[in-house]
């Protein structure tokens, strides 16, 4: 049987192979990480930067606790006071969609029961994010980015 000897087309074809799976892969990674990105935060990161300390300090003061669940299609959103009681917001804004992507994104329809925020919403196992915005009947704004992980 006969030997074959390696040239340097077949080191050349190898280097070639290598480094082109190298960069499609490179390539089909960057374009899922562009093509699921949600968008900006804030259209001008510096101005937001300046206003931060006073929106936390104000929303601190509040005292409020935020937490979320879902179970038999219904969505649950309670907010608490620091005495530990329901607190009634004047405004409620809030979006529930996945953290990756912005494809599964819904606006719940909430009610407050006396105790809770409430709104029917059908949740896929996984994690999800609550963006939400609330504003007290002062007129201070409480923003919060709340996690919910379904099973």
């Amino acid at each position: 049987m006969a030997q074959r000897e390696i040239t340097g087309r077949h080191v050349l074809m190898g280097f070639v192979a290598f480094f082109g799976v190298i960069i499609a892969v490179n390539l089909v990674l960057a374009y899922s990480a562009v093509s699921t990105f949600p968008g900006l935060e804030v259209a001008n990161s510096y101005v937001a930067s300046q206003e931060f300390d006073e929106r936390r300090d104000a929303q601190e003061a509040l005292g409020w606790t935020v937490d979320a669940s879902h179970h038999a299609g219904m969505l649950t959103l309670a907010i608490t006071g620091v005495n530990g009681a329901p607190v009634e917001v004047a405004e409620l804004d809030a979006v529930l969609g996945r953290p990756t992507h912005v494809r599964d994104d819904v606006a719940p329809d909430f009610a407050f029961d006396g105790t809770a925020y409430r709104a029917p919403v059908d949740l896929a196992p996984g994690n999800w994010n609550i963006r939400m915005t609330a504003r007290a009947a002062d007129g201070t704004e409480f923003q919060q980015r709340v996690i919910l992980h379904k099973r």
